[in-house]
């Protein structure tokens, strides 16, 4: 197992990505470790209070058995890292964690620090009007490519509201990313899509000045959004190179 240290710059907050294995195949771990537990919001699993966050890339290799073996897959990666489900927000994402981004942004005692990787080939979409072409086929599996993942982090501390309404204004940037980069509908070319049917937000609160807004009229909506959409848009080049 090797692990690579990367530099966020924020207190209390350890990155690394972690290569290991499963079956003889390599797979990849971003890992965010904590001094204490956080408080997130996860487009997967909700709120929690978490001593981890990581984005975890299988390959394509392992598609197949992962969509047929979720649970079973899953225990493998905390067991090889030694972490509690119940203690970790985990995302996962079929595009390679050397390709991750990451950008911190700051104003005053405000910092936030976005990490994104981004899949845009496979099956980025215009949500609503292109029609659904992956469905749920087991309670949490869906049938699924490519993929933007999104982990934001704050010193500040964002209240339930600020972390939800946090959602909306990670959304508005990763979408003006799309448009910057004139990413197109991977099922109807001629529409530009506005993310993938897969994506994934975590937000992760710290422990410094109480912000209850995270909207485009307060500074930290503005660093946050000015963040996200720089790392979605040098995410999809670096993926886009390979």
């Amino acid at each position: 197992m090797n692990r690579k240290e990367i530099a966020l710059n924020l207190e209390g907050v350890r990155a690394e990505i972690i290569h290991h294995y499963f079956k003889d195949t390599k797979i990849k771990t971003f890992l965010l470790s904590f001094c204490k537990r956080r408080r997130v919001l996860s487009t997967l699993e909700g709120f929690k209070k978490v001593r981890f966050v990581g984005n975890h890339y299988n390959p394509p290799q392992l598609w197949d058995f992962v969509h047929k073996n979720k649970r079973k897959y899953e225990e493998k990666i905390y067991a090889d890292l030694g972490l509690n489900s119940k203690d970790t927000a985990m995302l996962y994402t079929g595009v390679d964690m050397d390709n991750i981004f990451v950008k911190r942004e700051e104003f005053k005692n405000i910092k936030v620090c976005a990490c994104a990787t981004c899949g845009v080939k496979s099956n980025a979409q215009r949500v609503g009007v292109d029609k659904a072409k992956s469905v749920e086929v087991r309670k949490g599996v869906f049938e699924s490519l490519g993929t933007v993942n999104i982990i934001i982090l704050t010193n500040s501390a964002l209240t339930k509201g600020a972390l939800a309404r946090s959602i909306i204004t990670i959304t508005e940037a990763k979408t003006i990313a799309f448009q910057d980069l004139d990413i197109r509908s991977s099922y109807n070319p001629e529409i530009q899509a506005t993310g993938t049917g897969t994506d994934n937000i975590v937000v992760v609160s710290g422990f410094g000045q109480e912000i209850t807004y995270v909207g485009g009229h307060a500074k930290i909506g503005e660093i946050m959004a000015r963040a996200v959409t720089c790392v979605v848009k040098e995410a999809i080049l670096k993926q886009n190179k390979k």
